[in-house]
């Protein structure tokens, strides 16, 4: 087992999921639904770190926007970095060649942000700022880069969050990633309770490719039930890294470490580095020592996170296992990491083995 689904429920079961928080993670939802429902902006601004929030968006224009027949002449893609924008922009004030309308992809505007471009390419962004202004009605232009963040300070910035129906393909926070993932099971049109999607984020992670296609998984094995419980998830979601580093702990605090090392020997034979591990342990360790602490002042989980800066579903699983450590044993357990770490880096005979010596040694702690 990966994560004890007992633990599991014991966490989530009971969590409020209010009306509220739901309302604030629906922005993308309400923009998709738009799309879908063929309510169109004629200017889209797609930019940030989330690839699958830009490609999901661009491909719901396609689909929507354009019918098979229109796709040959009808789509255009530019890329900003090789083509001068006053190109693009006469393109979308053609009429279209068939059909009603046009959309125009422009990739990359990085004349949007703080970032010097690689090749020197000059776009007559007037003539942009004047199209902004009085976009064609027989085009939709979106502007799609994945940049963390835009120059707030360019006119043409502010001119296109003025005008444009602007996506910020961002992480998504707790109340994001439920209702995207209840929009999914309804695109699906399977049933999902909430203990299975509490379970699928606790060990899908918040990337939003991942999830996917773990839901396309799911959604596969649970064929013609049309329903998919906690039990599925647990049994078929792929793990990562991070979570066979709280799988490793979480064997430690059941006192089984011979399963903890057997989780040690496969991440070594997926070439995972000692030092990759003894990392991601002495950030699991770090969290689970600052979470207790904050409990113990009186924080709320929610408050931790956010004093943290790290995700809310890790601050709920460490305090599940920090309640199985006292101070005086996490004190030591980060300093075994800092001697482990030390040894790692600085080579010698005891190299290869010192992450090994580290599990033993946390063995043998009275837990």
């Amino acid at each position: 087992m990966f994560v004890p689904l007992s633990l599991v429920k014991k966490l989530f079961i009971g969590l409020p999921y209010t009306y509220v928080q739901v309302e604030e993670g629906l922005y993308l939802m309400k923009a998709w639904k738009k799309i879908e429902q063929k309510q169109f902006s004629p200017l889209y601004l797609l930019y940030g770190t989330e690839h699958y929030i830009i490609n999901e968006t661009k491909q719901k224009l396609m689909a929507n926007v354009l019918t098979e027949a229109d796709m040959d002449f009808n789509l255009s893609v530019y890329d900003l970095e090789e083509t001068p924008i006053e190109q693009a922009i006469e393109d979308a004030e053609t009429f279209p060649f068939t059909g009603d309308t046009k959309l125009i992809i422009l990739q990359n505007p990085i004349f949007l942000t703080a970032e010097k471009p690689k090749e020197k390419i000059e776009h007559q962004l007037k003539r942009f700022e004047a199209y902004i202004e009085q976009p064609a009605p027989y085009s939709i232009v979106v502007l799609a880069g994945a940049y963390e963040k835009l120059d707030e300070r360019k006119k043409l910035t502010k001119l296109l969050k003025k005008n444009a129906e602007v996506i910020e393909a961002k992480k998504l926070n707790e109340p994001e990633l439920k209702a995207w993932v209840r929009e999914q099971t309804v695109a699906y049109e399977v049933e999902m309770d909430d203990v299975a999607i509490e379970l699928l984020l606790a060990l899908g992670g918040s990337e939003l490719m991942k999830l996917h296609t773990e839901l396309e998984k799911l959604v596969l094995y649970a064929g013609d039930l049309k329903k998919i419980d906690a039990e599925m998830v647990e049994k078929l979601t792929s793990r990562s890294i991070e979570q066979n580093i709280f799988a490793l702990v979480e064997k430690v605090v059941q006192r089984k470490m011979d399963e903890a090392f057997r989780i040690y020997y496969d991440l070594r034979k997926q070439n995972e580095e000692p030092i990759k591990i003894l990392a991601l342990l002495a950030g699991q360790f770090r969290l689970i020592y600052q979470t207790k602490e904050l409990l113990k002042r009186g924080y709320g989980q929610q408050q931790i996170a956010s004093s943290l800066k790290v995700h809310p579903y890790r601050v709920k699983l460490a305090s599940g296992q920090a309640r199985f450590f006292s101070e005086e044993e996490l004190t030591a357990i980060m300093s075994l990491l800092a001697d482990s770490d030390y040894q790692l880096k600085s080579g010698g005979s005891a190299r290869e083995i010192s992450l090994e010596l580290f599990l033993f040694k946390l063995g043998s702690l009275k837990i």
